[in-house]
């Protein structure tokens, strides 16, 4: 039996590792094609900065790992029928069949290897995916002068006993600097005290920010009727205390599905704290749980084309419904979250509803050609 696991093993990894490598090679010629329109242009951030070919080639490379992480159920599921449905059509699979090589059997293989696949994906999606994503739109930033959270930077929101805190950051560079910084502290009904400008700023490991040339206006109250006293001061560093970290700016400016489920968690949570929705970063912590566990499903329901009778050339056509399938549990993965947003859905549900909706379809698929027939 080892002798049987290794050759299923070695084949499907290798026909995975060459499917996802066939997939990233055309998701990098797309990537690289949207990004040309923007070769030659200088930044508006500095004129002297050109963005050249160079650096489209190491934007597009930072986002392989992201791409990876997206493509993993699919290769999986693809990669999987193209072993199965070769072992077939040679009659391999009945060899191995009349070797001791039973349905239930085959399966526990099959969800062995699933589960690797399982921890590769969630490895590759929580650690090195959001590393590289995260560099490569902190240094796309240093070419267009923007963030994914569009010109006017991303708001965050605080609450500090009495007090409440809105805060706006429109850049963070790859150093972790944040770029034009503006706080507005407003009193327990709703009043305006004071609203601090800074040109920079950045975190310390204490939990302040320390702002860089501020200019701080403070707002006094004054009798009823009268307009409030305006005091106006400059300073080259000021220290705002606040539970604000990093990772919270990192997720507000950049994409919630290039960040770790970690950092997603932490946000959300954040978010509830401080009353503002967390709809849709929490259906994205749910899909970071789940998706995943997706590379389990695709591979038990890859698994019933081992037991179908091929004629020759015939193994092409079950690959493209392979893809078909794929290319469907992809959409319906986005899709869903949309639609759970507008419906108002439990986070959770919306996020496993397409991984419950194929495990069911495999489910059935495993009972009916395997099992009954």
């Amino acid at each position: 039996m080892n002798v049987l696991r290794r050759l299923i093993y070695r084949e499907v990894v290798l026909a995975v590792l060459m499917v996802s490598v066939a997939f990233l090679g055309l998701f990098f010629f797309f990537d690289l094609i949207e990004e040309l329109p923007g070769i030659g242009k200088a930044s508006p951030l500095d004129p002297k900065l050109i963005f050249q070919v160079s650096h489209a080639l190491v934007f597009v490379a930072l986002l392989i790992p992201s791409r990876l992480y997206e493509l993993l159920p699919i290769t999986v599921l693809i990669g999987t029928i193209f072993v199965f449905a070769r072992m077939a059509q040679g009659s391999e699979y009945t060899i191995l069949r009349t070797s001791g090589l039973g349905p239930w059997r085959a399966l526990r293989l099959m969800t062995v290897l699933g589960m690797a696949f399982v921890a590769f994906t969630f490895i590759t999606g929580d650690y090195i995916a959001p590393a590289s994503g995260k560099a490569a739109q902190l240094y796309k930033a240093r070419f267009d002068g923007r963030t994914p959270a569009g010109p006017t930077g991303a708001w965050l929101k605080e609450k500090q006993g009495e007090r409440q805190f809105s805060v706006n950051v429109n850049a963070l560079t790859d150093a972790s600097e944040m770029k034009q910084i503006r706080i507005f502290e407003f009193d327990s009904q709703g009043h305006l005290l004071s609203r601090t400008h800074a040109f920079a700023g950045r975190i310390t490991q204490e939990g302040t920010w320390v702002l860089q040339q501020a200019t701080r206006s403070t707002f006094t109250a004054t009798e009823a009727g009268q307009a409030p006293l305006l005091k106006q001061t400059f300073v080259e560093s000021f220290t705002w205390p606040t539970e604000l970290t990093t990772e919270m700016v990192s997720v507000a400016l950049l994409k919630p599905e290039r960040m770790s489920t970690t950092d997603l968690y932490r946000y959300v949570q954040h978010l509830d704290a401080n009353g503002q929705s967390a709809q849709r970063y929490e259906i994205e912590f749910w899909r970071k749980v789940f998706y995943p566990l997706s590379c389990l499903v695709m591979m038990v329901l890859a698994l019933p084309f081992a037991y179908l009778h091929f004629r020759s050339g015939s193994t092409a056509g079950y690959v493209f419904v392979g893809v078909m399938v794929g290319i469907s549990f992809f959409m319906l993965n986005n899709v869903f979250g949309y639609i759970g947003r507008l419906n108002n859905w439990e986070p959770w549900l919306a996020a496993a509803l397409p991984s419950l909706l194929y495990s069911l379809a495999s489910l059935t698929a495993f009972g009916w050609l395997v099992i009954k027939r």
